[in-house]
């Protein structure tokens, strides 16, 4: 895995965001927070920018002209991806952009914690009061949102959602474009398939197969996807 561009360290670089919901609206304040500044929107349902006067695109060919319209040198662009369920949805934002030599950094709240010792792979964003832990290593594109608990030496694959609130105690492996429910717990060293989904509020005691959805406690099996 490259080495992820740090937020941190890219003040008064433009932004383009990926979406123009909820999830938008909370990176906005974290992008903000590092000198980050938002020069586009690219949502298909959107029918307005969150920030005023800030281009919104509709149409990624559309965002791809202005984008390649602007002057050399302009400060533009880095990109983020403000999509906060849709692990495999990110992930084809990553490659959008980084088709283009946009870059995904890494977008880490003030208030959140996580450990020199773990590893974050491009586009992943650490929400307030969420916690990554030593050892801990999250593939391209995750997300760890507001108070959830990534514990020691957990693995999670690339475009994986640990929603507010849960927990993933130590070296719990989460397969691609999972998504753990809010408030949930998971297990020591459990294994959470690829594309599975882990109901609000449930206790994963036992590993969860590829794509299925899961719920209560104990976690039982509610149905299969199609991953």
């Amino acid at each position: 895995m490259d080495k992820p561009l740090d937020a941190a360290a890219l003040a008064g670089w433009g932004v383009a965001v990926w979406g123009c919901a909820g999830h938008a609206a909370v990176l906005l304040d974290l992008l903000a927070h590092h000198g980050l500044h938002v020069r586009a929107f690219l949502d298909q349902q959107a029918t307005e920018p969150l920030v005023p006067g800030v281009p919104l695109f509709a149409q990624e060919k559309a965002w791809l002209g202005w984008y390649q319209s602007l002057p050399p040198g302009d400060s533009v662009l880095y990109g983020v991806a403000a999509i906060g369920r849709q692990g495999g949805h990110r992930q084809r934002v990553q490659r959008f952009f980084e088709s283009h030599g946009v870059a995904m950094p890494v977008l880490i709240h003030p208030h959140a914690s996580v450990s020199p010792q773990a590893r974050l792979g491009r586009g992943v964003q650490v929400l307030a009061g969420a916690v990554v832990a030593a050892k801990a290593h999250l593939g391209d594109m995750c997300i760890v949102n507001h108070r959830a608990n990534v514990d020691h030496e957990c693995v999670l694959e690339a475009g994986v959602t640990v929603a507010p609130g849960a927990t993933l105690c130590g070296s719990v492996r989460v397969g691609e474009d999972a998504f753990i429910g809010a408030g949930a717990t998971v297990l020591p060293r459990l294994s959470i398939g690829a594309g599975a989904l882990v109901g609000a509020g449930a206790v994963v005691t036992r590993d969860v197969a590829p794509g299925a959805v899961v719920c209560g406690n104990p976690a039982r099996p509610v149905k299969e996807t199609h991953h």
